[in-house]
């Protein structure tokens, strides 16, 4: 495995984590003898895409998808020419319609993150086949600074499965917006996350503090 680049990491790069806890991590992953995704330049493309300062939204996902070709960094983002199963995220896109009345077809959701959506795996790794198995290799200390550090102003938190939930326990209610429910994995969407209607919750809460909303459809334009 090759190094992490933490050159592009703005202003994130000065967490505590990426001095103190990444160097037993990366240990950790160079002995690793399993496929890990996703592929090492895009484990941070999360806090990459979107900057402390334009978080607006954040959306916690468990770790990152475990099949070849499907994990791309943005926690729930599929790459566009992926052409498998979407699982949790088709179920996503359900719920975008009930909720919205529009559609969205496209997979990558790095228009999203270029809104001001931080798409954070509680996990940032998973080697093939092993669902949670890097679960306690260390993340989580990533995963607590990167809401510390977004604890300066209020922000809109959608909160999907009892992973992102502990993780972001010590988020305040008010002032911000906390959106609880079940996770949108087939086994469990029905136990809360249809009909839960997070996207024009924070949308509305979004227009409330005079920030714009979300387009959580297809992006406009090619």
């Amino acid at each position: 495995m090759t190094a992490l680049d933490l050159s592009r990491l703005g202003g994130w790069a000065d967490l505590p984590f990426f001095r103190d806890e990444l160097p037993e991590i990366e240990a950790a992953l160079a002995q690793e003898v399993r496929l890990v995704f996703p592929p090492t330049d895009a484990i941070f493309h999360a806090l990459e895409r979107t900057q402390p300062d334009d978080t607006r939204v954040v959306i916690l996902g468990q770790d990152p998808y475990h099949t070849p070709g499907k994990a791309d960094g943005l926690a729930f983002s599929i790459p566009q020419d992926f052409g498998g199963r979407l699982d949790s995220l088709g179920n996503i896109f359900k719920e975008i319609e009930a909720d919205l009345g529009v559609t969205r077809s496209r997979t990558d959701l790095s228009d999203w993150a270029d809104q001001g959506v931080l798409l954070l795996n509680t996990a940032l790794t998973v080697p093939q086949g092993a669902p949670k198995a890097h679960a306690r290799l260390g993340w989580s200390d990533l995963v607590d600074q990167v809401l510390d550090r977004l604890s300066d102003r209020p922000r809109a938190y959608l909160l999907w499965g009892g992973p992102a939930q502990k993780a972001a326990k010590a988020v305040a209610t008010a002032p911000n917006l906390k959106i609880e429910s079940a996770h949108p994995s087939p086994l469990s969407v029905h136990r809360g996350f249809f009909g839960s209607r997070p996207f024009s919750r924070a949308n509305a809460w979004l227009q409330a503090q005079n920030l714009p909303a979300i387009n959580w459809g297809d992006p406009e334009g090619p």
